[in-house]
């Protein structure tokens, strides 16, 4: 049985799961599915389109589902759909996806935070165990991968990709890809070493870290372009899911990667 404040304003057609909790003035639209043990704060809007996993939290000020920001919406039906476990923090605001993105749904994975004021616009991809941190602001069609951490009041051009375990310097303007395991930061932003902090966190072993920098130090500090440093490294690095997945972001990236700091130190495991 769910607890709705009679405050709250929820539609009857809305679909609500067992042990849901909607506090005073929160408004639920019609075409929402909210999962079990999800709480909606006071003053939380969830408007239509919207499916929310299991024992979420959206607080107040938070708004959900609201039409896209984008010229191109013509009032087609698109959605928003959020994993299980996911913490919508103050004021954040995800929108609806669009039909000329081709993908008209915009995605948040499981495990995720978005912390207060933080903006996801049409049709980006947040996966699990994110975190983006207050005033991130990511722009249309943006992705942001498994475990990728957004410091404080940075933002994303559209169409950017932040990689898996990737963590970005706070106050950073995000206008190239940001390829997986690694650190960046810095104006304009730029390569800064590997994640090796968060790598440990998430149970990398030395080898994995080690043999993740080695790759990083070939595109980077090898004096061949990308292409050239992506064949050597598959060529001379056994296959590994970390190999791959660097190599598999990097040729599908179509904005280009983050440029390497000539300052960064490159001994940094030693």
């Amino acid at each position: 049985m769910s607890n709705i404040h009679p405050l709250a304003t929820v539609h009857p057609n809305a679909k609500i799961g067992e042990n849901v909790e909607i506090g005073p003035y929160a408004y639920i639209d019609e075409f929402v599915e909210i999962g079990d043990g999800t709480k909606i704060l006071p003053h939380a809007t969830v408007f239509n389109y919207v499916k929310i996993g299991k024992d979420c939290t959206v607080f107040p000020g938070a708004v959900i589902g609201a039409i896209p920001q984008d010229l191109k919406f013509e009032g087609e039906v698109t959605y928003v759909e959020i994993g299980d476990r996911v913490n919508i923090r103050e004021c954040a605001t995800v929108n609806r996806g669009t039909k000329a993105s081709g993908k008209g749904i915009t995605r948040i994975g499981s495990d995720t935070l978005l912390m207060s004021y933080t903006h996801v616009a049409h049709d980006c991809t947040v996966g699990n165990h994110c975190i983006l941190v207050s005033y991130v602001g990511i722009a249309g069609e943006t992705d942001v991968d498994d475990w990728a951490i957004l410091g404080g009041s940075t933002v994303a051009h559209q169409f950017s990709k932040i990689g898996t375990h990737a963590m970005v310097g706070g106050g950073s303007k995000i206008n190239k890809d940001v390829p997986p395991y690694v650190l960046c930061g810095r104006e304009p932003l730029v390569y800064a070493g590997v994640n090796i902090v968060g790598l440990r966190r998430r149970g990398f072993t030395s080898d994995q870290i080690r043999m993740i920098k080695d790759i990083y130090d070939i595109i980077y500090f090898g004096g061949m372009n990308v292409t050239d440093a992506l064949d050597k490294i598959e060529a001379g690095f056994p296959e590994c899911p970390e190999r791959d997945t660097i190599i598999k972001f990097i040729r599908g990236s179509k904005r280009g990667i983050i440029k390497g700091n000539t300052a960064t130190v490159k001994g940094e495991l030693e």
